[in-house]
Protein backbone atom coordinates (compact mmCIF):
# COMPACT_ATOMS: atom_id res chain seq x y z
CA UNK A 1 0.00 0.00 0.00
CA UNK A 2 1.39 3.40 -0.97
CA UNK A 3 0.34 7.03 -0.85
CA UNK A 4 1.34 9.91 -3.10
CA UNK A 5 2.17 13.13 -1.26
CA UNK A 6 3.62 16.52 -2.08
CA UNK A 7 7.19 16.59 -0.78
CA UNK A 8 9.93 19.22 -0.93
CA UNK A 9 13.55 18.20 -1.50
CA UNK A 10 16.04 20.82 -0.35
CA UNK A 11 19.55 21.10 -1.80
CA UNK A 12 22.42 23.47 -1.45
CA UNK A 13 23.77 25.21 -4.55
CA UNK A 14 26.59 27.57 -5.42
CA UNK A 15 25.57 30.41 -7.77
CA UNK A 16 27.91 32.28 -10.06
CA UNK A 17 28.44 35.99 -9.31
CA UNK A 18 25.93 36.85 -12.04
CA UNK A 19 23.33 34.42 -10.71
CA UNK A 20 23.83 35.69 -7.15
CA UNK A 21 23.30 39.28 -8.31
CA UNK A 22 20.16 38.30 -10.25
CA UNK A 23 18.72 36.42 -7.28
CA UNK A 24 19.54 39.29 -4.92
CA UNK A 25 17.63 41.67 -7.21
CA UNK A 26 14.73 39.22 -7.30
CA UNK A 27 14.64 38.95 -3.50
CA UNK A 28 14.55 42.74 -3.22
CA UNK A 29 11.75 43.09 -5.77
CA UNK A 30 9.71 40.34 -4.09
CA UNK A 31 10.03 42.10 -0.75
CA UNK A 32 9.10 45.47 -2.26
CA UNK A 33 6.03 44.15 -4.08
CA UNK A 34 4.85 42.32 -0.96
CA UNK A 35 5.22 45.45 1.20
CA UNK A 36 3.55 47.73 -1.32
CA UNK A 37 0.61 45.37 -1.74
CA UNK A 38 0.29 45.03 2.05
CA UNK A 39 0.29 48.81 2.41
CA UNK A 40 -2.37 49.18 -0.30
CA UNK A 41 -4.60 46.57 1.33
CA UNK A 42 -4.11 48.09 4.77
CA UNK A 43 -5.00 51.58 3.58
CA UNK A 44 -8.06 50.27 1.74
CA UNK A 45 -9.36 48.61 4.89
CA UNK A 46 -8.43 51.46 7.24
CA UNK A 47 -9.90 54.25 5.12
CA UNK A 48 -12.78 52.52 3.30
CA UNK A 49 -13.32 49.21 5.14
CA UNK A 50 -12.68 47.52 1.78
CA UNK A 51 -11.06 44.14 1.34
CA UNK A 52 -8.68 44.07 -1.63
CA UNK A 53 -8.47 40.74 -3.47
CA UNK A 54 -5.48 39.10 -5.11
CA UNK A 55 -6.74 40.11 -8.57
CA UNK A 56 -6.81 43.76 -7.50
CA UNK A 57 -3.22 43.63 -6.21
CA UNK A 58 -2.15 41.89 -9.42
CA UNK A 59 -3.64 44.80 -11.39
CA UNK A 60 -1.78 47.21 -9.11
CA UNK A 61 1.47 45.38 -9.87
CA UNK A 62 0.89 45.85 -13.60
CA UNK A 63 0.44 49.58 -13.04
CA UNK A 64 3.55 49.81 -10.84
CA UNK A 65 5.68 48.29 -13.58
CA UNK A 66 4.60 51.01 -16.00
CA UNK A 67 5.79 53.83 -13.74
CA UNK A 68 9.24 55.32 -14.11
CA UNK A 69 10.13 54.83 -10.43
CA UNK A 70 9.33 51.12 -10.44
CA UNK A 71 10.35 50.22 -13.99
CA UNK A 72 13.15 48.06 -12.56
CA UNK A 73 10.51 45.46 -11.59
CA UNK A 74 10.50 44.42 -15.26
CA UNK A 75 14.15 43.35 -15.01
CA UNK A 76 13.37 40.28 -12.91
CA UNK A 77 11.04 37.37 -13.56
CA UNK A 78 7.39 38.27 -13.03
CA UNK A 79 6.51 34.87 -11.53
CA UNK A 80 8.15 35.40 -8.09
CA UNK A 81 6.39 38.78 -7.87
CA UNK A 82 3.00 37.19 -8.55
CA UNK A 83 3.79 34.45 -6.04
CA UNK A 84 4.51 37.12 -3.41
CA UNK A 85 0.99 38.48 -3.96
CA UNK A 86 -0.44 34.97 -3.59
CA UNK A 87 1.45 34.50 -0.32
CA UNK A 88 0.01 37.79 0.92
CA UNK A 89 -3.47 36.60 -0.01
CA UNK A 90 -2.93 33.42 2.02
CA UNK A 91 -1.72 35.50 4.96
CA UNK A 92 -4.89 37.63 4.85
CA UNK A 93 -7.08 34.54 4.50
CA UNK A 94 -5.53 33.10 7.66
CA UNK A 95 -5.96 36.42 9.43
CA UNK A 96 -9.64 36.76 8.58
CA UNK A 97 -10.16 33.14 9.67
CA UNK A 98 -8.46 34.02 13.00
CA UNK A 99 -5.71 31.47 12.43
CA UNK A 100 -2.89 34.02 12.37
CA UNK A 101 -2.00 37.60 13.20
CA UNK A 102 -2.26 40.52 10.83
CA UNK A 103 0.42 40.28 8.10
CA UNK A 104 3.58 42.28 8.81
CA UNK A 105 5.96 44.07 6.47
CA UNK A 106 9.08 42.27 5.29
CA UNK A 107 12.38 43.64 6.58
CA UNK A 108 15.48 43.89 4.43
CA UNK A 109 17.67 42.68 7.29
CA UNK A 110 15.49 40.28 9.24
CA UNK A 111 13.05 38.68 6.79
CA UNK A 112 13.76 35.47 4.93
CA UNK A 113 15.32 36.03 1.50
CA UNK A 114 13.44 33.79 -0.90
CA UNK A 115 11.70 33.67 -4.26
CA UNK A 116 9.26 31.06 -5.56
CA UNK A 117 9.13 29.99 -9.21
CA UNK A 118 6.30 28.02 -10.82
CA UNK A 119 6.57 25.75 -13.86
CA UNK A 120 6.47 28.63 -16.36
CA UNK A 121 9.59 30.22 -14.84
CA UNK A 122 12.04 27.30 -14.73
CA UNK A 123 13.18 24.35 -16.79
CA UNK A 124 14.35 21.07 -15.31
CA UNK A 125 15.90 18.63 -17.75
CA UNK A 126 18.58 15.94 -17.44
CA UNK A 127 19.37 16.94 -13.88
CA UNK A 128 19.89 20.62 -14.76
CA UNK A 129 17.74 23.41 -13.35
CA UNK A 130 17.51 26.72 -15.20
CA UNK A 131 15.56 29.66 -13.79
CA UNK A 132 13.97 32.49 -15.74
CA UNK A 133 16.33 35.33 -16.67
CA UNK A 134 19.33 32.96 -16.31
CA UNK A 135 21.21 31.33 -19.17
CA UNK A 136 23.26 28.84 -17.13
CA UNK A 137 21.89 26.10 -14.83
CA UNK A 138 22.32 26.24 -11.07
CA UNK A 139 25.29 24.37 -9.62
CA UNK A 140 23.29 22.12 -7.28
CA UNK A 141 24.85 19.60 -4.90
CA UNK A 142 22.59 16.57 -5.37
CA UNK A 143 23.01 15.16 -1.86
CA UNK A 144 20.09 12.74 -2.39
CA UNK A 145 18.19 11.64 -5.49
CA UNK A 146 14.81 12.95 -6.49
CA UNK A 147 11.98 10.41 -6.92
CA UNK A 148 12.14 8.57 -10.21
CA UNK A 149 10.39 10.54 -12.95
CA UNK A 150 9.79 13.50 -10.63
CA UNK A 151 7.82 16.40 -12.12
CA UNK A 152 8.55 19.63 -10.30
CA UNK A 153 5.61 21.90 -9.49
CA UNK A 154 7.45 24.77 -7.76
CA UNK A 155 11.05 25.77 -7.12
CA UNK A 156 11.92 27.99 -4.16
CA UNK A 157 15.34 29.64 -4.00
CA UNK A 158 16.48 31.05 -0.65
CA UNK A 159 19.54 32.40 1.14
CA UNK A 160 19.92 32.02 4.90
CA UNK A 161 21.54 34.42 7.37
CA UNK A 162 24.84 32.54 7.08
CA UNK A 163 25.01 33.34 3.35
CA UNK A 164 24.27 29.80 2.18
CA UNK A 165 22.10 29.28 -0.92
CA UNK A 166 19.39 26.62 -1.06
CA UNK A 167 16.89 25.44 -3.62
CA UNK A 168 13.73 23.56 -2.60
CA UNK A 169 12.06 21.39 -5.24
CA UNK A 170 8.41 20.46 -4.69
CA UNK A 171 7.21 17.30 -6.41
CA UNK A 172 5.07 14.19 -5.92
CA UNK A 173 6.58 11.34 -3.94
CA UNK A 174 5.24 7.87 -3.24
CA UNK A 175 5.36 6.89 0.46
CA UNK A 176 5.12 3.17 1.21
CA UNK A 177 2.74 2.65 4.14
CA UNK A 178 3.94 -0.42 6.02
CA UNK A 179 1.42 -1.51 8.69
CA UNK A 180 2.59 -1.97 12.27
CA UNK A 181 0.90 -2.68 15.60
CA UNK A 182 3.18 -0.54 17.77
CA UNK A 183 1.75 2.06 20.14
CA UNK A 184 3.78 4.57 22.13
CA UNK A 185 3.25 7.48 24.49
CA UNK A 186 5.82 10.28 24.30
CA UNK A 187 6.69 12.69 27.09
CA UNK A 188 8.93 15.63 26.13
CA UNK A 189 11.46 16.89 28.65
CA UNK A 190 14.77 18.63 29.20
CA UNK A 191 16.90 16.11 31.12
CA UNK A 192 15.79 13.54 28.56
CA UNK A 193 14.61 14.95 25.26
CA UNK A 194 11.93 12.26 24.97
CA UNK A 195 10.72 9.56 27.34
CA UNK A 196 8.72 6.73 25.80
CA UNK A 197 6.04 4.67 27.50
CA UNK A 198 8.25 1.63 26.92
CA UNK A 199 10.68 3.06 29.48
CA UNK A 200 13.24 4.19 26.91
CA UNK A 201 14.79 7.61 27.46
CA UNK A 202 16.31 9.54 24.56
CA UNK A 203 19.19 11.75 25.63
CA UNK A 204 18.89 15.48 25.06
CA UNK A 205 21.94 16.37 22.92
CA UNK A 206 21.77 20.07 23.94
CA UNK A 207 23.16 21.35 20.65
CA UNK A 208 23.20 24.99 21.73
CA UNK A 209 25.14 24.22 24.90
CA UNK A 210 27.79 22.33 22.90
CA UNK A 211 28.49 25.49 20.87
CA UNK A 212 27.79 28.04 23.61
CA UNK A 213 31.39 29.17 24.10
CA UNK A 214 31.98 29.50 20.38
CA UNK A 215 28.73 31.45 20.01
CA UNK A 216 29.54 33.74 22.94
CA UNK A 217 32.98 34.52 21.50
CA UNK A 218 31.48 35.38 18.10
CA UNK A 219 28.82 37.57 19.70
CA UNK A 220 31.39 39.47 21.79
CA UNK A 221 33.42 40.05 18.66
CA UNK A 222 30.30 41.36 16.90
CA UNK A 223 29.47 43.73 19.78
CA UNK A 224 32.86 45.44 19.46
CA UNK A 225 32.42 46.31 15.79
CA UNK A 226 31.14 49.66 14.63
CA UNK A 227 27.61 49.59 13.26
CA UNK A 228 27.46 49.83 9.50
CA UNK A 229 31.10 48.83 8.99
CA UNK A 230 32.35 46.00 6.78
CA UNK A 231 33.99 44.34 9.78
CA UNK A 232 30.65 44.23 11.55
CA UNK A 233 29.10 42.51 8.53
CA UNK A 234 31.85 39.88 8.65
CA UNK A 235 31.38 39.39 12.39
CA UNK A 236 27.62 39.07 11.94
CA UNK A 237 28.21 36.37 9.35
CA UNK A 238 30.35 34.40 11.82
CA UNK A 239 27.58 34.54 14.42
CA UNK A 240 25.04 33.40 11.82
CA UNK A 241 27.24 30.45 10.86
CA UNK A 242 27.37 29.24 14.46
CA UNK A 243 23.60 29.50 14.73
CA UNK A 244 23.25 27.67 11.40
CA UNK A 245 25.44 24.82 12.64
CA UNK A 246 23.35 24.49 15.81
CA UNK A 247 20.10 24.54 13.84
CA UNK A 248 21.33 21.99 11.30
CA UNK A 249 22.37 19.52 14.00
CA UNK A 250 19.09 19.94 15.88
CA UNK A 251 17.03 19.49 12.73
CA UNK A 252 18.96 16.40 11.68
CA UNK A 253 18.52 14.80 15.11
CA UNK A 254 14.78 15.50 15.19
CA UNK A 255 14.32 14.14 11.68
CA UNK A 256 15.97 10.85 12.65
CA UNK A 257 13.89 10.57 15.84
CA UNK A 258 10.53 11.31 14.22
CA UNK A 259 11.21 9.00 11.26
CA UNK A 260 12.07 6.14 13.60
CA UNK A 261 9.00 6.69 15.81
CA UNK A 262 6.62 6.87 12.86
CA UNK A 263 8.03 3.75 11.20
CA UNK A 264 7.86 1.66 14.39
CA UNK A 265 4.41 2.69 15.69
CA UNK A 266 0.88 2.85 14.35
CA UNK A 267 -0.41 5.09 17.15
CA UNK A 268 1.65 7.89 18.67
CA UNK A 269 0.41 9.94 21.61
CA UNK A 270 2.02 13.25 22.59
CA UNK A 271 1.22 16.10 24.95
CA UNK A 272 -0.13 19.45 23.80
CA UNK A 273 2.65 21.74 25.05
CA UNK A 274 2.27 25.53 24.84
CA UNK A 275 5.89 26.28 24.01
CA UNK A 276 5.15 29.96 23.37
CA UNK A 277 4.08 30.39 26.98
CA UNK A 278 6.69 28.08 28.45
CA UNK A 279 9.61 30.07 27.04
CA UNK A 280 8.46 33.05 29.11
CA UNK A 281 10.12 31.29 32.05
CA UNK A 282 13.55 32.96 32.02
CA UNK A 283 15.16 30.08 33.87
CA UNK A 284 14.12 27.47 31.30
CA UNK A 285 13.63 29.49 28.09
CA UNK A 286 17.08 28.73 26.68
CA UNK A 287 16.84 24.99 27.34
CA UNK A 288 13.28 24.77 25.99
CA UNK A 289 14.22 26.58 22.80
CA UNK A 290 17.24 24.32 22.35
CA UNK A 291 15.09 21.19 22.73
CA UNK A 292 12.95 22.11 19.70
CA UNK A 293 9.65 20.70 20.98
CA UNK A 294 7.55 22.67 18.47
CA UNK A 295 9.73 21.49 15.59
CA UNK A 296 9.48 17.90 16.83
CA UNK A 297 5.68 18.04 16.86
CA UNK A 298 5.52 19.58 13.39
CA UNK A 299 7.72 16.84 11.94
CA UNK A 300 5.75 14.14 13.73
CA UNK A 301 2.46 15.50 12.40
CA UNK A 302 3.29 15.52 8.72
CA UNK A 303 5.24 12.24 8.82
CA UNK A 304 2.37 10.50 10.63
CA UNK A 305 0.05 11.77 7.91
CA UNK A 306 2.39 10.52 5.18
CA UNK A 307 2.68 7.02 6.63
CA UNK A 308 -0.97 6.64 7.65
CA UNK A 309 -0.34 6.69 11.40
CA UNK A 310 -2.64 7.86 14.21
CA UNK A 311 -1.32 10.92 16.02
CA UNK A 312 -3.21 11.71 19.23
CA UNK A 313 -2.54 14.92 21.18
CA UNK A 314 -3.38 14.83 24.88
CA UNK A 315 -4.95 17.93 26.42
CA UNK A 316 -2.39 20.26 27.98
CA UNK A 317 -4.25 20.20 31.32
CA UNK A 318 -4.15 16.42 31.64
CA UNK A 319 -2.16 15.70 34.87
CA UNK A 320 0.18 13.12 33.34
CA UNK A 321 2.99 13.65 35.87
CA UNK A 322 0.82 13.63 39.02
CA UNK A 323 -1.34 10.64 38.07
CA UNK A 324 -0.28 7.16 39.17
CA UNK A 325 -0.25 4.89 36.11
CA UNK A 326 -0.85 1.84 38.33
CA UNK A 327 -3.79 2.74 40.59
CA UNK A 328 -4.96 6.05 39.12
CA UNK A 329 -4.42 8.08 42.28
CA UNK A 330 -3.69 11.77 41.81
CA UNK A 331 -0.87 13.41 43.77
CA UNK A 332 -1.56 16.86 45.18
CA UNK A 333 1.75 18.48 44.14
CA UNK A 334 4.57 17.52 41.84
CA UNK A 335 7.36 20.16 41.67
CA UNK A 336 9.82 20.01 38.80
CA UNK A 337 12.68 18.97 41.08
CA UNK A 338 10.88 15.71 42.00
CA UNK A 339 12.11 13.11 39.52
CA UNK A 340 10.96 9.96 41.36
CA UNK A 341 8.00 9.55 43.69
CA UNK A 342 6.14 6.82 45.55
CA UNK A 343 2.38 6.46 45.26
CA UNK A 344 0.25 5.47 48.23
CA UNK A 345 -0.30 2.12 46.51
CA UNK A 346 3.41 1.44 47.00
CA UNK A 347 4.53 1.87 43.37
CA UNK A 348 7.77 3.81 42.87
CA UNK A 349 7.53 5.95 39.74
CA UNK A 350 10.07 7.56 37.51
CA UNK A 351 8.39 10.90 36.82
CA UNK A 352 8.95 10.92 33.05
CA UNK A 353 8.20 7.23 32.42
CA UNK A 354 5.01 7.49 34.48
CA UNK A 355 3.94 10.57 32.51
CA UNK A 356 4.57 8.80 29.18
CA UNK A 357 2.47 5.82 30.26
CA UNK A 358 -0.38 8.08 31.35
CA UNK A 359 -0.20 9.96 28.06
CA UNK A 360 -0.44 6.66 26.18
CA UNK A 361 -3.43 5.52 28.24
CA UNK A 362 -5.26 8.80 27.63
CA UNK A 363 -4.54 8.63 23.91
CA UNK A 364 -5.78 5.04 23.61
CA UNK A 365 -8.96 6.07 25.44
CA UNK A 366 -9.55 8.61 22.69
CA UNK A 367 -8.99 6.20 19.80
CA UNK A 368 -10.93 3.36 21.39
CA UNK A 369 -13.83 5.18 23.03
CA UNK A 370 -13.90 8.59 21.35
CA UNK A 371 -13.25 10.30 24.67
CA UNK A 372 -13.63 13.97 23.98
CA UNK A 373 -12.14 14.86 20.62
CA UNK A 374 -10.83 18.45 20.69
CA UNK A 375 -11.76 19.55 24.25
CA UNK A 376 -11.90 23.05 25.61
CA UNK A 377 -8.81 24.45 27.32
CA UNK A 378 -10.34 23.97 30.79
CA UNK A 379 -11.56 20.46 30.00
CA UNK A 380 -9.33 18.43 32.29
CA UNK A 381 -10.10 20.69 35.22
CA UNK A 382 -13.81 20.17 34.80
CA UNK A 383 -13.53 16.48 33.91
CA UNK A 384 -15.25 16.73 30.51
CA UNK A 385 -12.42 15.16 28.48
CA UNK A 386 -8.83 13.97 28.60
CA UNK A 387 -7.43 14.39 25.10
CA UNK A 388 -7.95 15.52 21.56
CA UNK A 389 -7.14 13.66 18.37
CA UNK A 390 -5.52 14.99 15.23
CA UNK A 391 -5.44 13.30 11.83
CA UNK A 392 -8.14 10.72 12.77
CA UNK A 393 -7.68 7.41 10.96
CA UNK A 394 -8.74 3.79 11.28
CA UNK A 395 -7.74 2.25 14.59
CA UNK A 396 -7.04 -1.25 13.35
CA UNK A 397 -4.57 -3.02 15.61
CA UNK A 398 -4.94 -0.56 18.49
CA UNK A 399 -5.57 -2.40 21.78
CA UNK A 400 -8.78 -1.45 23.56
CA UNK A 401 -8.52 -0.56 27.24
Amino acid sequence: MARTVKRAFKYRFYPTPGQAAELARTFGCVRLVYNMALQARTEAWTLRRQRVSYNATSALLTGWKKTEELAFLNEVSSVPLQQALRHLQVAFTNFWAKRARYPSFKSRKRSRRSAEYTTSAFRFRDGELRLAKMSAPLDIVWSRPLPAGASLSTVTVSQDAAGRWFVSLLCDDVIEQVPTLGVVGIDAGLDSLLTLSTGEKIVNPRHERANRQRLAKAQRNLARKKKGSANRAKARLKVARVHARIGDRRRDHLHKLTTRLVRENQTLVIEDLTVRNMVKNRSLARAISDAGWRQFRTMLEYKADWHGRNLVVVDRWFPSSKLCSTCGALAERMPLNVRTWTCRCGTVHDRDVNAARNILAAGLAVTACGDGVRPQRESSRTGRSSAKQENPRATKGVPVL
